[in-house]
């Protein structure tokens, strides 16, 4: 069952990291800024949850979806296409912090979860930021609240640093319409037509918004929704520039 997915220690971490972060956010850093009771951080409680259950939400779809795979029946015509099977997999990599494969299926719920982890985690960095720069450290505080408010200020940047590099990668991959193993598929591929003096471009590439629609759909109100997938097909065949042509 795709539920027992969840019974990993990885995906236990992913659990423990987010609870740490929200509570730590809302019912220290926030209450101790503006407090809880106030329109300002009523506001900014609310704006938090809400990013804080996107990012789970986002997070039990990649669990729960499967990524795909090619049919056993399948038999693709590589004379005709010149695309090998395993570019047409769509499999991205397999990572352990969703105890599932990133492939076809569930690319776009991890790229939202990776986009909406970023701004939460600089979202919480802030909130730290303001409440520490409010507050009069030279009289009301012990030590090691002062050391709980650096370490977490360090983990929080640290995280952002994490995530905002992931989810740049990720954006990287997504306009030119590449996977993480066909960019470096592609390296390779370019070496190889550099040295025979020839020049090479990835064949899937049809340009930035034509390539941003094909991974997150036509529809700019759905880019953001990890289950607005009504855009893929059956995840066998793909076009290529020279179809184009």
């Amino acid at each position: 069952m795709k539920c027992k997915r969840f019974l990993s220690i990885s995906i236990l971490g992913v659990f423990l990291l987010i609870g740490f972060v929200y509570y730590t956010t809302v019912f220290i850093f926030i209450e101790d800024w503006v407090g809880l009771q106030s329109s300002a951080g009523s506001l900014n409680v609310i704006i938090f949850t809400f990013l804080v259950s996107l990012c789970f939400f986002s997070f039990f779809v990649c669990v729960l979806t499967d990524p795909g795979h090619v049919p056993d029946s399948y038999v693709p015509d590589i004379e005709e296409s010149g695309v090998p099977d395993e570019e047409r997999r769509k499999n991205d990599h397999h990572c352990i912090w969703i105890n599932n494969c990133v492939g076809y299926w569930n690319y776009k719920a991890f790229f939202t979860l990776v986009l909406y982890a970023t701004i939460g985690s600089i979202y919480s960095t802030v909130m730290i930021v303001a409440c520490s720069i409010q507050k009069d450290w030279e009289f009301s505080e012990r030590v090691s609240f002062k050391i709980f408010y650096v370490t977490s200020g360090v983990m929080m940047v640290a995280l952002s640093l994490t995530l905002g590099t992931l989810l740049g990668w990720h954006i990287y991959l997504i306009i030119h319409n590449m996977t993480t193993i066909e960019y470096y598929e592609g390296v390779r591929a370019a070496w190889l037509a550099r040295k025979s003096g020839q020049s090479y471009r990835h064949p899937f590439d049809h340009g930035v918004y034509k390539n941003i629609t094909l991974v997150l759909g036509p529809n700019m109100l759905k880019w953001l929704c990890p289950t607005a997938l009504s855009h893929l097909k059956d995840g066998l065949n793909f076009p290529t520039s020279r179809d184009r042509l």
